[in-house]
């Protein structure tokens, strides 16, 4: 699996070689990503960090659009520095340009959500219904206290939880 993508970021280096007539300093690639973002940049380190899942569902695309994208951010802070916006005229010109690709800010592929347990909360306001994650439940269980907004009470668990 990270050989295509490997080779999708080398043949990109060498897209952008060959169009503005310079090297460029490859990144290290990582797939130690998780969540929402299909890929993410890291400028100043020089590094491009990959969703392994999203690649696995969306491989096709990913290659083409994400890596490539990914990979323009670097190429543009190479040859622009610090001073553009991420998304700003430069990258897109490197999208177009360069890869001859829509420079989508975005990517739309299908995020699933894993469920959480929410901790319920109650305080004597009617309806009162204060869902907790896992983190904040353990805060409260170590002696952290929160407050009602509306009525100032210490909100105490009520001993359901449910799964979100």
């Amino acid at each position: 699996m990270p050989e295509l993508l490997n080779t999708r970021v080398e043949d990109c280096f060498q897209q952008a070689e060959v169009f503005f007539k310079r090297p460029f300093k490859r990144p290290v690639v990582s797939f130690k990503l998780r969540g929402q973002k299909a890929g993410v940049a890291h400028l100043h380190e020089n590094l491009l960090r990959f969703n392994a899942q999203l690649y696995r569902e969306n491989s096709e695309d990913f290659l083409k659009q994400t890596v490539a994208h990914e990979v323009a951010h670097l190429i543009a802070h190479q040859l622009f520095g610090d001073r553009i916006t991420p998304h700003g005229e430069e990258w897109q010109l490197i999208m177009r340009g360069v890869y001859e690709l829509a420079p989508n800010r975005c990517h739309t592929y299908t995020i699933k959500r894993r469920s959480a347990t929410r901790y319920i909360y109650r305080c004597p306001c009617p309806d009162s219904d204060f869902p907790f994650s896992a983190q904040r439940h353990a805060l409260v269980k170590q002696g952290r206290g929160y407050l009602c907004r509306r009525c100032r009470q210490t909100l105490v668990f009520s001993g359901q939880t449910r799964v979100e």
